[in-house]
């Protein structure tokens, strides 16, 4: 009996021992996992309609796993936002465009579901964007359309001489959409004044005998800025000019300045041209590239790349020039720099930062329509001085320059100084020369306007 009780109670002691063991692993297991943290909330809808897609942008209090995917009969896009919830004080946007008819929501089990009820057939694209500038932690979901991209509007060609085509200047204003560029203090955004001097230079360029202007964007949405470069190659543009409004953290800076490529910027470039085979068919002159071998590639390319920087270079120092005219400028030299939107090896790019938005008074310029048109005129007065001297053959303004300037059409005389007055500052010949004050020539008498 007595052996009994001594075995009975070694197994109770095994019992206690192991139901203590047991409850220590549990407990070990209960720390390791961290405590569920709350459903991220959707903060903000916003929407953003271009021609050939729609952006849907949802704000996010944190990042978040999602689904995305379509249904068709009707067709819409359904986005699964998983563990997250709708923010009850967030209003959604019914924007109606082409393609988004209405974003409706719901529960999904635990997950928030949003269903964009489409008028049109698309392929959606998300992703996830961390925070950035004055933005938090965003899923961007692009609605693209399936058909060809609508081309940029082109006014009609001047027909009044047949069989001489017209130069295309692609106009892009810069930023849009959910980017506004800078911002200045008063609430003028970036997007909203390129968009207004880039619509008033291509009015202008319209105007032009022998020019037709494109306009990259014309209304308020994102283009991506390699794309921008494509559309411009897609209507055979000859110049690529980028409105832009400059920024800087001391209020103080101000005036305008003219950015070409920079050599670092182009050397990379071409590398990157040379890995896209199926886009690089037309890039030099219309030489195809598929059965030349990589060495000659790159020379080929190099070759068009620095006939573009040249040109860039030169029509650049002429469009800083005009400016001069329209107001102050932050640099008096042509600078360079690695902007994407000028990296294109065959067209001659230029970036205009038109004035510092974040200069109280050049602000207030940048908002007025009278300085914006000032600004346009001063653009144009460059563009137009290198294409008398330099318009490729079997163009309009070709054929008018060996004909002569009687021919040619003046716009009206507008107040800039010294251009109004007779004068055309020309940049040196070479751009290592120094520029300290731009040398003048005058025009010939019995001219108006702006001078070529």
């Amino acid at each position: 009996m007595k052996g009994m009780d001594s075995h009975s109670g070694r197994r109770r002691r095994w019992g206690a021992l192991c139901g203590l063991l047991v409850l220590c692993i549990i407990s070990a297991g209960l720390e390791a996992v961290p405590p569920s943290r709350p459903g991220i909330a959707v903060q903000g809808v916003r929407t953003w309609s271009a021609p050939d897609n729609t952006r849907v942008v949802f704000d996010l209090s944190g990042p978040t796993q999602y689904r995305v995917f379509t249904i068709h009969g009707p067709q819409r896009v359904v986005v699964d936002l998983i563990g997250a919830r709708l923010q009850q004080t967030l209003t959604i946007p019914q924007a109606q465009d082409h393609f988004l008819r209405r974003i409706r929501h719901g529960r999904h089990g635990r997950d928030l579901r949003l269903v964009l009820d489409l008028n049109d057939k698309v392929v959606p694209e998300g992703f996830l964007v961390a925070p950035e500038g004055p933005y938090g932690h965003r899923l961007v979901v692009d609605l693209v359309g399936t058909a060809p991209p609508v081309p940029p509007r082109v006014a009609p060609r001047h027909a009044r001489w047949p069989g001489q085509r017209d130069l295309i200047i692609a106009i892009d204003a810069g930023h849009g959409g959910e980017d506004p560029g800078a911002v200045g203090a008063s609430g003028a955004q970036e997007k909203q004044v390129t968009l207004a001097i880039a619509r008033r230079l291509a009015r202008l360029c319209n105007r032009e005998p022998g020019m037709r202007a494109v306009l990259i964007r014309d209304g308020d949405y994102f283009i991506p800025l390699r794309d921008r470069v494509k559309r411009a190659r897609a209507q055979k543009a000859d110049l690529f000019v980028s409105i832009h409004a400059d920024a800087f953290p001391d209020s103080r800076a101000g005036g305008s300045s003219v950015y070409v490529l920079s050599r670092h910027g182009a050397s990379s470039e071409a590398a990157r041209w040379l890995a896209e085979r199926e886009n690089a068919a037309d890039l030099v002159g219309g030489v195809s590239l598929d059965d030349k071998e990589e060495p000659l590639k790159a020379i080929l390319i190099d070759l068009s790349q620095t006939g573009s920087l040249e040109a860039s270079l030169d029509v650049a120092g002429r469009v800083l020039n005009r400016l001069i005219g329209v107001g102050r400028v932050h640099h008096t030299a042509v600078q360079r720099a690695a902007f994407a939107v000028l990296k294109s090896p065959d067209i001659p790019s230029i970036l205009v930062e038109t004035a510092f938005i974040t200069n109280p008074e050049e602000e207030r310029k940048l908002a007025d329509p009278a300085h914006q048109e000032r600004l346009a005129l001063g653009v144009l007065g460059g563009l137009r001085a290198y294409f008398l001297e330099a318009a490729p053959p079997g163009t309009l303004l070709a054929e008018m320059r060996e004909t002569g300037p009687q021919r040619i059409r003046m716009l009206p005389e507008v107040a800039i100084s010294p251009i109004a007055a007779g004068e055309v500052v020309e940049r040196p010949a070479s751009p290592r020369t120094p520029r300290s004050i731009p040398k003048t020539r005058r025009i010939p008498s019995g001219s108006h306007g702006l001078p070529w």
